[in-house]
């Protein structure tokens, strides 16, 4: 089976790639800077140039595709969230998005799946609810920017399967947010993050690509799904595991006013946000975790 991924050279799409490579899938990589795409994941692929808007440039390439997977986008941690960079990470889905969708619908045979990445931010900051697919979405920057992203998959011929991947924080050194969020302990430095009591919703990144697999391959999946552990924590628990899989001290906290400070609206809407996100459609319809506990998951990822 033909499987088109954009954004395989990412944190997630790397890993993705060599686990459906492993698997024997005939997969194709759709990237803008070919070579190093080549250099970084090996030459077990067809790999295809494109600029992410041209979506006539697509046509020949999901040509026999059995399924797409865009996990495109623009990194939210790049860099303080000015004006200039809200509306790049908006534009990055949508014009991505928009492309995938047109072309899929002027393709004769149409792939019979696409998996199109989103984000729980779509709900938005919610301390006080259990948020399941069903749940309402949020009205902060990150749940506008999910909202249309998703939204933007709207035109898509009704013949073609869509899965929506509302990914939570996804865990593993090579990139997301965990080196990040375990420098500081690495320094000795370490230590709760506002009030310690907000819900990080997280799933370990070996369980996230398992579930897109379960998703590409489980024929009656179509719709969002929360692709998070069945076991959220606060952020509290977070900075004692760390501490303790690192053996580092956990004592410093940062108080609210510093992270606004600092990073803005970026650290209000990443790191003080509050969202007890859970995988409801996920566990009905037959997928096992392999880390439901996240200290397990830190112990695995860190011992690895």
């Amino acid at each position: 089976m033909k499987i088109v991924i954009i954004g395989a050279t990412g944190f997630i799409g790397s890993r993705l790639f060599s686990f459906l490579d492993k698997e024997e899938y005939d997969l194709t990589v759709v990237t803008r800077h070919v070579e190093s795409a080549r250099e970084q994941l090996g030459d077990h692929a067809e790999f295809c140039q494109w600029d992410g808007e041209k979506s006539e440039e697509l046509d020949k390439i999901f040509k026999d595709a059995w399924a797409v997977i865009n996990l495109a986008g623009e990194s939210l941690s790049g860099g303080r969230w000015t004006e200039a960079r809200k509306e790049r990470i908006l534009q990055s889905r949508l014009n991505t998005t928009h492309a995938v969708v047109e072309a899929i619908n002027r393709s004769e045979i149409k792939p019979r799946v696409l998996l199109q990445a989103s984000a729980i931010g779509y709900y938005g900051s919610q301390p006080q609810r259990i948020l399941d697919e069903d749940s309402a979405a949020g009205n902060n920057f990150l749940a506008q920017v999910t909202r249309q992203w998703e939204a933007a998959t709207a035109g898509l011929d009704a013949s073609v399967r869509l899965v929506i991947l509302r990914t939570g924080i996804v865990l593993g050194t090579e990139g997301g947010a965990l080196p990040q969020m375990a420098m500081p302990f690495r320094f000795g430095v370490g230590g709760r993050i506002g009030s310690g009591k907000q819900w990080f919703s997280w799933i370990h990144l070996d369980d996230e690509v398992r579930a897109i697999q379960f998703l590409l391959e489980h024929k009656e999946a179509s719709g969002a799904y929360n692709l998070t552990a069945p076991e959220p924590v606060k952020m509290k628990d977070v900075a004692k595991e760390l501490a303790r899989v690192l053996h580092r001290p956990n004592w410093l906290h940062i108080p609210k006013s510093l992270i606004r400070l600092v990073m803005g609206q970026m650290g209000d809407e990443m790191l003080l946000a509050s969202q007890k996100v859970v995988p409801k459609r996920l566990e009905e319809e037959g997928f096992s975790f392999h880390f439901e506990d996240f200290r397990l998951a830190l112990t695995n990822i860190y011992n690895s």
